[in-house]
Order: structure tokens, then C-alpha cells, then sequence
């Protein structure tokens, strides 16, 4: 097998890469060196803008493949049949740390999966919570800089996370998740994923359904104490990393069960808790678990940069028979998502090989830009409607249409019978263990006690209180005692 040539960019051969070229064999370098100019510049803008939140991550490809019949609730081509196999890319990631952070660290932790479905790519953007810490997307940007790297010290501050979280009292639920056992996953392979949000789901009919995503780990529930993760983020920061790297190349390929929830359209105006609002949960009860499929990675990416922290997933990436709710969160990041990627890698991002449609091909009218490579000639009008057999609209909705009433302007969500902030954080407490419990208030009382106002203390106390007397009474005690010391 004959020797590569290492070449330029443009792709003349390369006579030297040990040595620069100068003005004789000591003298200065020249500046006709094209070889080291180029190196050097194409080295200095190796990096691109990291992602503001879910910066650190880790990803895998892999398959979804349909094991129940779910046609009865919607129309999508790749949930049609049992058996049916769909390529997939997920992608984890940590939320509030910058790229170089930990893995083992107390965060939720972002679960994206991207389908390569026949009907275009369809994204399901969530975590490994069910449950968020805010329920508009207007509080977003606060709340994520509140919780981020504080512009003064340059660190995290407890003084702006609790200050936060003690003028949301919708956050509590999340916050229990947060600080309990299942805040710090021993591994991606050993934690759930969700989709978090309501989405749309319609059948071949028109029917419209709510549903909820639950993605189930096979490999069973597994988590870190905070003494655990500071251990383990000390050894190996890219714990999370090594872990799925290593099980998927010595064959042992993690996987999930992808169950539902489904509401008919019709329950949800008079459901006990708005079903759109994202700290809240639907109990099982209500809404019994339905199994759909499963979820393998089965092969890790050939490039990291190119195939992670390029990967793009947008929520409002939806395919024929699923589509969005009336969720608040999820309508702002319809926009967000796909806003905060053509910053980060442009507006052809999308023709990236990790983002580009596997199963079908995409036939539009956009044209040049940054990076374009669609570079459709003379045979391709750039225009719509057009006498040249271009590509045309089909007519048929992706998803039903959702119903809309009253005036415009800015709302607060209308309530339900059971419509508050605290109930199912208390429901949360009380499902667990004296055990778990202890280990809860204690990692709350941890992070609050640090806290240098006593007003935002007092905030935060009130909350835990509201959503259980005990649970109150012990994070209180918690919090006094180690102040005291």
C-alpha cells in the first residue's frame, strides 16, 4: 500500500513539516511560508464558541427499534411498526459547568437523542429529571446566569443560587431531585432519561394526544454520594467519558426502554395540574407507563469535536405525527435551540455529517451562507413557486392544530385544582426513604447554609415547609446547626 502524501488545505504536497522555512539556517521565518501560516491560523481557530449551558458532554450512535404498537396514537413513519429500526445519536452532557468541568458533579444532566428517521431528523431534547426549575422561558437566562460562574469572583456562588431559587418557589420540585440520592449518576449508562416536556402526538385519524417521554436505563439506577463524586471528579475528571467510551468498545452497549405517557387532548384543560407546566410531574396513576421501544448505542464517534460539541438538536426539529404543546418552556426553546446553533457553528450546520438526515434527503431553497457545501448549480432554482419541477409543500400538517383563545399579552398560566409549587415536592419527600432523606437535607443544608443572607435563607426554608412540615423542620435544623459551628 503505497505512503499518504500529507498535504496543504488546497491539497499540494507538503515538502517539510518538521521545519519552518527561513531566511537562511538561523535567520528569522518568512512570511511565504504557507505551510506554518496556515497550520498556525487554522490551529488558532480550532475551537468554537462552547454552548452556554450542557457545554460539557459526551455522545454515542446507536439504534431506537420499535418493540410495541403505538399507531393507534400517532402517525410517525418511524414508530410504524414493530421491529422497526431507526438510526440514533445521543448525546449527555452536564448542565451548568463550562467544558473543562467534572463529570461527577451535582447537575442535571442533558439526554438529546436525535432520530435519523425517513421523514426527516426528528430531536428530543430533555434530561435525566422529569422535571425542570422554571416554568417560563422569560426566566431562563437568569436563571442559568445565577447558577453559572459569577462575574466578579469567578466562581460559582452559593449566594446566587439560593437568591434564585428562593424568588422561584416553582423550583422546589426540581431542587428535591437535585439534592436527593439521584443528583449526581454514577454513570450516563446508570441514569433515566426524559423528554421532560409535553409533546403532541397524532394519529393517521387526526386525533391529538399529549404525551410524556420516559427513556428507562436497562442497566439499572446508579448514583454517587457528594463524597463519592468529589473522589471521583478529583481522579478522573472524564469519568462519565471513560465509562461510556470503554462499554461500548469492549461490546457491552448500554440501553434504554422508551415508555409513554399519553393524555387524549381532551383531558388536559381540566387535568388537576396544568399538564404543560414543566415542574410539574403526570403521576402514574393518572397516566400508567406505555412501552414503545428500545434504545441501544452500540458506536462510539471516530471524532469528538466534530461529532459532539458539533452536534445540533433542536426541539422544533419534529417529523410528521409528533409535534410541540402549548408548554412554555418548550415553545421558547423552539426558538432558542436552533438560535444558540447558528451562532455556535452557523447557519449550515445542518449539513454537518452528524447533523445532516441519514434516511432521506433534504430538498429545500436555502442557498450560500457561511460553509455552505448544498452548491446547487444552474439545474436549481432558489424560489418558490417555480415552472421547474422544484421541490412543493404537501399540505398535511406534521402535527393537530392546538386550540387558542382570549387576548394577547403577557399571561400567567391558567390554574388548576391542584396548582401549586410545593405539592409535589412533598409527594417527592415522602416517597423516599428515612435514608434518602437524610442524605437529601443534608446536601440541601450543605449548599443553604453557605448562603451569606439571612433573608435568602429564610426564602428558601419557607419552601421546603410548604412542601412538608418534616421535610422543613429537618433542612431548617440542618441549616441552623451548621451555621452555628
Amino acid at each position: 500500500m503505497p505512503q499518504r502524501v500529507l498535504t496543504t488545505e488546497s491539497g499540494a504536497p507538503v515538502a517539510d513539516n518538521q521545519n519552518s522555512a527561513s531566511a537562511g539556517a538561523g535567520g528569522p521565518l518568512l512570511l511565504q511560508d504557507q505551510h506554518l501560516l496556515e497550520k498556525l491560523a487554522r490551529f488558532n481557530r480550532e475551537r468554537i464558541p462552547e454552548r452556554v449551558v450542557h457545554a460539557r458532554g459526551s455522545g454515542a450512535y446507536g439504534y431506537f427499534e420499535v418493540t410495541d404498537d403505538v399507531t393507534g396514537f400517532t402517525h410517525a413513519d418511524f414508530l410504524s411498526e414493530v421491529g422497526r429500526r431507526t438510526e440514533v445519536f445521543l448525546r449527555f452532557s452536564t448542565v451548568a459547568d463550562s467544558l473543562g468541568g467534572a463529570d461527577a458533579v451535582r447537575d442535571p444532566r442533558g439526554f438529546a437523542v436525535k432520530f435519523y428517521t425517513a421523514e426527516g431528523n426528528y430531536d428530543l431534547v430533555g434530561n435525566n429529571t422529569p422535571v425542570f426549575f422554571i416554568k417560563d422561558p422569560l426566566k431562563f437566562p437568569d436563571f442559568i446566569h445565577s447558577q453559572k460562574r459569577d462575574p466578579f469572583t469567578g466562581k460559582q456562588e452559593p449566594d446566587n443560587v439560593w437568591d434564585f431559587w428562593a424568588h422561584a418557589p416553582e423550583a422546589t420540585h426540581q431542587v428535591t431531585w437535585l439534592m436527593g440520592d439521584r443528583g449526581i449518576p454514577a454513570s450516563y449508562r446508570h441514569m433515566n432519561g426524559y423528554g421532560s416536556h409535553t409533546y403532541q402526538w397524532t394519529n393517521a385519524q387526526g386525533e391529538a394526544f399529549f404525551v410524556k417521554y420516559h427513556f428507562k436505563t436497562n442497566q439499572g439506577i446508579r448514583c454517587l454520594s457528594g463524597e463519592q463524586a468529589a473522589e471521583l471528579a478529583g481522579k478522573d475528571p472524564n469519568s462519565h467519558q471513560t465509562d461510556l467510551l470503554q462499554a461500548i468498545e469492549r461490546g457491552v452497549n448500554p440501553s434504554w426502554t422508551l415508555h409513554v405517557q399519553i393524555m387524549p387532548a381532551a383531558d388536559a384543560a381540566t387535568y388537576r395540574f396544568n399538564p404543560f407546566d414543566l415542574t410539574k410531574v403526570w403521576p402514574h396513576a393518572d397516566y400508567p407507563l406505555q412501552r414503545v421501544g428500545r434504545l441501544v448505542l452500540d458506536r462510539n464517534p471516530d471524532n469528538v469535536f466534530a461529532e459532539v460539541e458539533q452536534a445540533a438538536f433542536s426541539p422544533n426539529n419534529f417529523v410528521p405525527g409528533i409535534g410541540p404543546s402549548p408548554d412554555k418552556m418548550l415553545q421558547g426553546r423552539l426558538f432558542a435551540y436552533a438560535d444558540a446553533h447558528r451562532y455556535r457553528l452557523g447557519v449550515n450546520h445542518t449539513q454537518l455529517a452528524v447533523n445532516a438526515p441519514k434516511a432521506t434527503t433534504v430538498d429545500n431553497y436555502g442557498r450560500d451562507g457561511l460553509m455552505a457545501t448544498n452548491a446547487y448549480g444552474r439545474d436549481r432554482k432558489n424560489y418558490e413557486p417555480n415552472s421547474y419541477d422544484g421541490p412543493t409543500e404537501t399540505g398535511r400538517p406534521l402535527s393537530a392544530p392546538l386550540a387558542v383563545s382570549g387576548h394577547t399579552g403577557t399571561h400567567e398560566a391558567p390554574a388548576h385544582t391542584k396548582d401549586d409549587d410545593f405539592f409535589q415536592a412533598g409527594e417527592l419527600y415522602r416517597l423516599m426513604s428515612e435514608e434518602e432523606k437524610e442524605r437529601l437535607v443534608a446536601n440541601i443544608a450543605g449548599g443553604l447554609s453557605q448562603v451569606s443572607r439571612e433573608d435568602v435563607v429564610e426564602k428558601n426554608l419557607a419552601h421546603f415547609h410548604a412542601a412538608d412540615a418534616d421535610y422543613g423542620k429537618r433542612v431548617e435544623e440542618a441549616v441552623r446547626a451548621l451555621r452555628e459551628d
